[in-house]
Order: C-alpha cells, then structure tokens, then sequence
C-alpha cells in the first residue's frame, strides 16, 4: 500500500493481477503515471475502472518491431510510428523498442536522429530504438556505437543476410567485441548469405519464381548452419547474444547444444512460427506473398518444437516482428518486380497486433503454457532483458502503470479491421481466439478502449534504456 494519504488519480478494482510470479485477486492504485498501491482496498479514486472478471496484466512490450524502416527503392513500409503504435495499444501492447536502421556509408548517429524525427510526436505508446549496424567503419566501432550505448541504446542487430545488410564474420566479431567492451546486448538474424543466394539462383534457373520458393530458398539446415557460426562467433568474442524469429527444430538444437556446454544465447520467437506453415506461401497466384517473412514458417514438426520451446525455456521473449507492407500495392507485395520473383517480395508480415491475443488463446487457453509464462514472454523478460525493468514489464509498486486488461473468455476472429494497422491484410485472417485486450493504459493514461483510440498521438514517449551491467536478468525473479 502507498504511504501517502492523497487521493489516488486512478484504481482499478476487482480484477485479477497477473504477473511472471504470481496471480492475485487485488486492486491497483496509480498516481501521478505509476502503481502506487496493491491490496484489497487502495482507498479514494479520481476515477475507477470495475475489473470484475478481467485479468490485470503488465503492457506488452514488443521488442521486435520495424516501423517506417527504408527497404529499398520503390517499397513502401505500411506502418510508420502513428499508424503502427496504435495497432501495438490495439494488441495490448504499452511499449514497443523499434529499429534504427544505418544504411551503408550513413553516420550511426545521423540514421538514430533520423528515427527520432521519424517518432516525434506520433508514438501511442511508449518506444525505444535498437540499432542496426550494416557499415561497422572504425568511427562507427571507435566512437559512434559506444557512445549510443551510453546514451541508451544498448543493444544493437546484426544482419547475416541480405544483401544491403550482411556482415562478414570479421565485421561481426569487430561488431561483437564493442558489446563486450560496453555491455551491450546483439542480437542476430542467423540465415546464411551464400546459401540462400545459391539456393535462390537454382529456383529461378528452374523458373521456379512463385512465393513459395521463398520458403524454399530458406531452408532449415540455412538457419542452422548461421546459427551455430552465431554462436561460435559469439564464444569466441566471449559475450551473450539474443537470436532472434527462431523459426524451428534445427535452430532451437543448436541454442540448446550451447547452453548445454555453458554458453549465454538468449532466443525469441514469433507468432508466425505457431500458426503458419510454409503452405501458406503456396497459395494460389500472388496470396502466397502475404506470408513472405525472414525465417519463413515452417512444417507442424517445427511447429511443435516452438510449443516445447516456449514451455520449457528455450524462448526469453515472444517478439512479432512486425514488419508491414501492403499487399494490393505496387510498392508492396505484388509489385511488378515482386510478381516476377520471390525474391523481389518485401520480406515482413505485420503482427504487432495478434501478437498477444494469438499467444494467449493457442498457449494459455490451451494448456501449452501458464499465465505466468506468457507475462515472461510477452512483457516481464523484454524488460529485463533490454534495460527497462523494473520500470516496465511488470505489475509493482513504483513501476509505471502500463496496464492491459484482458476478458480471458471473450471469442474473436481476427480480421484486418481489429488490426489497426497501414497494412492492407493480416496474415491471420480469420484465426478464432479466446482472450482480447478490452482496455490498454500507458502510465495510467487509457490509449485505446472498446476498439478505438482515446488518446492523441505523440502521448508515447521515448525510452533511454540500461546498459547490461544495470539490467536484470529475465531468470530472476
């Protein structure tokens, strides 16, 4: 219970808190944007939200967004931050953490104030920026990547593919031996370069050009393989790293071969790799470009292997991704060059949205996980993991008051209208669920209720993060 005898600015009453820890019947009293008081009565509100029958969770917080991110001439990213944090509020999301994009021969510092440009005044919800480093110059390892991180920007991607994007395993140690020196956190997209270039050439040799040869330009034993040089690379540099949109079995053995002999990986997956298949790229004419995504999903085995893999302690966090294009879109989906090839497709699906709802009825409501592991997955782990906890990620005293409240027994269809989104589509339509984020709360202010925005854009605000040697680990507590 709070000290203070002044009246609460906010209780919700009657509900049932849910944290990685525990589940309590309690309320919750909040003022001046944090939680101040948890017990049976908190005393005197301004205002009282009746939980009755709702679940009290900590805010999602999506670690793994891409939001008004360049992709190359004539491609158009469906989402910028207005757009894209109010389809995270309409998913129960109250932070998301963004990705500020270097693009080669471009200063680190220059594309990070180019981020924020973007951001300023649009964010619903609250945000942070990782860095993505594709040109690691001297300056860039010198000077401009440890001095971001200690302006808190702690944690940096690393691209093994791609071709605007791709390191080599000497820029990716150099990469590395920077987190190491300033405690900073990589995390990795693990496919390899020159195996999907000589697989994609053969497809196309074979005029094999249609969506689903995406899938199969990428094969497992491709995420494998760049997995475990991850891994040895990041043994060799001596320092923990995060890989991330783990799509399935062959790459979740090689995380769990190297905790096995002591090593710090941390992984994450998405919601595409629990309820699509690669046959979903092999939908008739262009429909199979919806579900063009980096690793690509997978077969019901893989699926499987996620399932354990979230049960069990392989997975930290459950990220989405999101990644939008429009689909009915020149600069999108089905453009000209995208129709000729798969491998002109813009690579994403959009997901901040289903994220959570899709977790919670095919992972809590089927028994796959507790209560308490989807809270880790979704919102407690992100924050300890990436320098926000205990300020976010959680239900506490002093922490803000970032709230989602879920009826866990309300039926849903997913369909694009729910999404709020700039994509045209969303890859789960018509998935049914059980469980919805009814009401979301940033430091005690509701930003989306009822289905509709009730805040104005630009009440998000940015979010400096801690360094490693500060942050908690997502095992504790």
């Amino acid at each position: 219970m709070t000290g203070s005898s002044a009246p609460l600015d906010l209780a919700i009453r009657g509900g049932t808190v849910a944290t990685a820890a525990d589940t309590m019947r309690c309320d919750v009293g909040v003022r001046d944007g944090r939680i101040v008081a948890l017990g049976d009565d908190v005393g005197p509100a301004a205002r009282t939200i009746d939980a009755a029958g709702l679940l009290v969770l900590p805010g999602g917080i999506d670690s793994h967004v891409h939001l008004d991110q360049f992709q190359g001439e004539g491609i158009a990213m469906a989402d910028g931050f207005r757009s894209g944090t109010v389809s995270a509020a309409a998913g129960g999301n109250t932070t998301v953490i963004a990705f500020a994009l270097q693009r080669r021969g471009e200063s680190l510092r220059a594309a990070v104030a180019d981020y924020h440009a973007k951001a300023r005044g649009e964010a619903l919800v609250d945000y942070g920026f990782h860095l993505i480093v594709t040109d690691p110059t001297p300056g860039v390892l010198g000077q401009e990547l440890p001095a971001l991180v200690k302006d808190g920007y702690p944690s940096f991607k690393v691209f093994m593919t791609y071709d605007d994007m791709v390191l080599t395993d000497r820029q990716l140690l150099d990469v590395f031996d920077v987190a190491r020196r300033e405690n900073a956190l990589v995390m990795v997209h693990a496919e390899g370069f020159d195996s999907i270039r000589f697989m994609a050439d053969r497809l196309e040799a074979e005029g094999r050009t249609e969506p689903a040869s995406h899938a199969a330009s990428r094969p497992e034993v491709v995420e494998r393989e760049a997995t475990h040089r991850a891994i040895a690379l990041a043994e060799l540099a001596g320092i923990p790293i995060m890989v991330v949109h783990v799509s399935g079995r062959e790459a979740i053995e090689q995380i769990e071969w190297a905790r096995r002999r002591g090593l710090t990986v941390h992984a994450e997956t998405c919601p595409q790799y629990l309820v699509l298949t690669a046959a979903d790229l092999d939908r008739p004419g262009t429909e199979g470009a919806k579900f063009v995504c980096s690793p690509p999903p997978r077969d019901a085995e893989s699926q499987a292997a996620v399932w354990r893999g979230l049960a069990g302690g392989t997975f930290q966090t459950f990220s989405s991704d999101h990644c939008p294009f429009r689909y009915d879109d020149a600069a999108g989906k089905t453009g000209p060059k995208a129709r000729a090839s798969f491998r002109a497709v813009p690579n994403g699906i959009p997901g901040v949205a289903a994220r959570l709802p899709i977790l919670f009825s095919e992972g809590v409501v089927k028994g796959r996980i507790t209560l308490q592991d989807f809270v880790a997955l979704t919102a407690t782990n992100h924050a300890k993991l990436y320098g926000l906890y205990p300020r976010k990620g959680s239900i506490a005293i002093g922490a803000d008051a970032d709230i989602a409240l879920w009826d866990p027994e309300r039926r849903v269809t997913i369909t694009q209208d729910l999404m709020h989104h700039g994509s045209d589509y969303t890859p789960y339509e018509g998935l049914e669920v059980t469980g919805w984020p009814v009401t979301t709360m940033v430091r005690g202010r509701v930003v989306f209720d009822g289905g509709r925005v009730v805040a104005e854009a630009g009440y998000g605000a940015f979010l400096p993060r801690e360094t490693s040697g500060r942050r908690a680990s997502p095992e504790a507590g």
